[in-house]
């Protein structure tokens, strides 16, 4: 299969070391993924879902890969794991997590994935850093951008760009 550009993925840690946790991240996602195309700034977000644990700092990357999104999937589990990743509790701290939000304009419905990712529209935290490296990009179901998404989002939680 050729490789497919503008998958978007998103990273995030709010526990350990967490730029070098990033860094760990992207250089795992280049070697086992595909090439990074694109990566947003670093930004220090509020924690979701669980509010009384340290601030996320977030970044998307958009890659292309030859790999077929549930392979995709597969690997970036295993980044995960070998970066420290234990999953005990959801929306809980973590080293490092990352999600496949889009990958170009596949919409699925499977057991282990859901394409695009079904919170885009309602979390800051990815819309910032999304709109950063893809503002015109189009929600393959929702048929807006990813700025007017921005502009749309209902999370107020604090988000801010690292410099």
């Amino acid at each position: 299969m050729a490789a497919t550009g503008q998958v978007f993925l998103l990273l995030g840690s709010n526990l350990g070391d967490r730029p070098q946790v990033l860094a760990a991240a992207r250089e795992s996602i280049a070697r086992q993924a595909g090439s990074i195309d694109g990566q947003s700034a670093v930004y220090e977000t509020a924690p979701w879902g669980i509010t009384d644990q340290p601030a996320f700092l977030n970044q998307v990357l958009e890659i292309s890969t030859s790999l077929l999104p549930e392979d995709l999937l597969r690997v970036i589990l295993n980044i995960e794991h070998d970066l420290g990743r234990v999953r005990y509790e959801r929306w809980g701290a973590r080293v490092i997590d990352i999600d496949i939000l889009y990958y170009g304009q596949t919409v699925m419905d499977s057991a282990r994935l859901t394409l695009p990712h079904p919170r885009i529209q309602d979390r800051r935290f990815v819309l910032a850093p999304l709109t950063e490296i893809a503002p015109d990009f189009v929600h393959p179901l929702l048929q807006k951008t990813s700025a007017s998404l921005l502009e749309q989002c209902p999370d107020t939680s604090a988000v801010s760009k690292i410099p």
